[in-house]
């Protein structure tokens, strides 16, 4: 993992819910890239489809522009 992996699955973690952090929850990419300083969109699209190969986020991507894109944190037991 590279520090923009890290970065990127740290501000998913900022905006994920409050009460049930592995709950699934809404966010545009905007904002994500914005808290973790990503400023490519092909860098936060390579990011997040890593973390998603690794194993650490379900990632539901939405094409509306006016809606966010679903997120899942995956808690690995060990």
């Amino acid at each position: 993992m590279l520090p923009t992996h890290i970065s990127l699955f740290m501000a998913v973690f900022y905006y994920s819910d409050e009460t049930d952090a592995l709950a699934a929850f809404q966010v545009c990419r905007r904002k994500l890239m914005l808290f973790s300083r990503i400023r490519s969109v092909s860098t936060y699209h390579k990011c997040m489809n890593d973390l998603v190969a690794f194993g650490h986020l379900i990632y539901e991507p939405s094409y509306d522009p006016f809606k966010g894109s679903k997120i899942s944190i995956i808690c690995k037991k060990p």
